[in-house]
């Protein structure tokens, strides 16, 4: 079926052409093409929102809460101005109190959501040009109604707004689920999760397999020794399976267990977040070595690197075996800020990218499997300096691989189109898997399908404006990219194990 465009193909007023080309020729096409993705259901095949948000489908908290103590890329920002997570909200963990980056005395995490509020408001200017404005703004326009510009003048007028749309049950997490128009959104957890909150959707017919909300299987908690609690978790592990963890043998039996435990609560893939993409093929006896070590507590910086690389290739052997597709997330060096990390824990802005080599990382895995079918491996990277060099030669040359999209501190409209203009010549936009919005920001999902969106159709554009591609092939590609390759390359709506 041919794709129809969108008669109200852009929002009205001033933004209707927000990230289009200036150039009016190539503006006009975008327009035009843009109306055929905006319409489309929503794929979200990799992010982090908490099942329990649409499980239990309780009211949102306060817009405080909701929008900004949760999103480290606000509360980042906020401490590189010197503003403490605390004063935003954000949690410490358990038994600490947290101090100042300057150390003097202790205090205590705010909890009145209006102060948290007008601190963002009265440093609101340090997020001009980044993402993280445009995706607020246009969650404050598009899912809240609140077109005020936020300042400390409007911080009360906005946050009442909001708080009072709160309040109604078309604000609900699965109200909103149903206006965003999501088709499926995959959640994210641990071996160790017991998927109740994915249970209790299946039994209300939101989850399961072909279901709205899926999960994903993330095991780095279990593979990684340098993993907080990495020896308690495994034998945790051995005791929600019956399995002996205490063996190799049976560490890797218990994996495939939760792995169909995952499938049967809907997931399609797994996600593995290291901190480099090397890979080893090591044989039976020298892994079961390493892993040993690691129970004894006597393993190395580089047995650790080696476990987790040798573990990749055996996740590739049993994602050949049940079907899953592999997302490797590469090159952050977690929990950088040492002071933020003591105080709040993991997940709250302390990470940074580092340089990431795929070439020879990947060679184990490729050559055992990359040539493979059967295997789908949808590679990510915080180091955009690779999409040319490196990852579109190797996703145009093996039948394994797929480009995943721009994430996390390279998720800005300037990257995505680097993006396209790097890889689109030697890898096409075929080994390609679609965007990943990657949130914990239930709200802002929409507002990031519909950046990709738009820079999509302005690259497009430009390809029909220079002849490159016909506006009939560029219409395709967008609901290709939108829609279709995140369906197919994840396995949404199929069958697996």
């Amino acid at each position: 079926m041919s794709p129809q465009p969108d008669p109200a193909s852009a929002s009205a007023g001033p933004l209707a052409d927000q990230l289009f080309p200036a150039e009016p020729t190539q503006r006009s096409i975008a327009r035009e093409l843009y109306a055929y993705a905006r319409p489309l259901p929503i794929i979200s095949p990799h992010g982090h929102v908490d099942p329990a948000l649409l499980a239990d489908d309780e009211p949102f908290p306060d817009p405080a809460r909701l929008l900004v103590v949760p999103d480290h890329y606000v509360t980042r920002m906020l401490l590189s101005q010197g503003i403490p997570p605390g004063e935003l909200g954000v949690p410490t963990r358990p038994g600490v109190r947290a101090h100042p980056p300057a150390g003097d005395g202790g205090y205590a995490t705010e909890t009145d959501g209006r102060a948290i509020w007008r601190r963002l408001a009265a440093n609101w200017h340090l997020f001009r040009g980044t993402p993280s404005r445009m995706w607020l703004e246009k969650t404050f326009a598009e899912v809240f109604g609140v077109t005020a510009a936020l300042s400390p003048a409007t911080a009360d007028e906005i946050y009442d707004a909001i708080a009072a749309r709160l309040a109604e049950p078309a604000y609900r997490p699965r109200a909103l689920f149903d206006r965003f128009n999501i088709e499926v959104l995959a959640t994210t957890e641990s071996p160790l999760d017991d998927l109740g909150r994915h249970a209790k959707l299946a039994a209300d017919g939101w989850g399961g397999p072909g279901g709205r909300v899926i999960t994903t299987f993330r095991p780095d908690n279990v593979v990684d020794f340098e993993f907080d609690d990495w020896r308690d978790n495994v034998t945790t592990l051995g005791t929600i399976t019956g399995e002996d963890t205490e063996t190799y043998a049976g560490f890797l039996a218990a994996l495939r267990l939760r792995r169909q435990a995952f499938i049967a609560a809907g997931a399609t893939s797994s996600d593995h977040g290291h901190l480099t993409a090397l890979t080893l093929d090591l044989d039976r006896r020298e892994a079961a070595e390493l892993y040993e070590r690691g129970l004894r507590g006597d393993a190395t910086v580089a047995d650790a690197e080696a476990f987790r690389a040798h573990m990749l290739v055996e996740f590739a052997r049993m994602s050949i075996e049940d079907g899953l597709v592999m997302q490797l997330h590469p090159g952050s060096v977690r929990n950088h800020n040492k002071w933020l990390y003591t105080n709040h824990g993991r997940d709250v802005g302390g990470d940074i990218p580092q340089a990431t080599e795929y070439l020879h990382a990947l060679t184990a895995l490729l050559d055992s499997y990359g040539n493979d079918p059967r295997l789908r491996l949808v590679v990510y990277t915080l180091d955009e300096y690779t999409f040319t060099r490196e990852l579109a030669p190797l996703a145009g040359g093996y039948a394994a691989l797929y480009l995943g999209a721009p994430w996390w501190f390279l998720d800005s409209p300037e990257v995505l189109r680097r993006f396209r203009e790097a890889v689109t010549e030697t890898a096409g936009f075929y080994n390609t898997a679609g965007f990943v919005d990657d949130t914990r920001a239930f709200c802002s999902i929409p507002a990031r399908h519909d950046v990709a969106r738009r820079v999509d159709a302005g690259y497009l554009a430009r390809l029909v404006a220079e002849h490159r591609l016909s506006l009939d092939e560029a219409a395709e590609t967008i609901v290709d990219l939108a829609y279709r390759l995140p369906k197919r390359v994840f396995k949404i709506g199929e069958s697996l194990g």
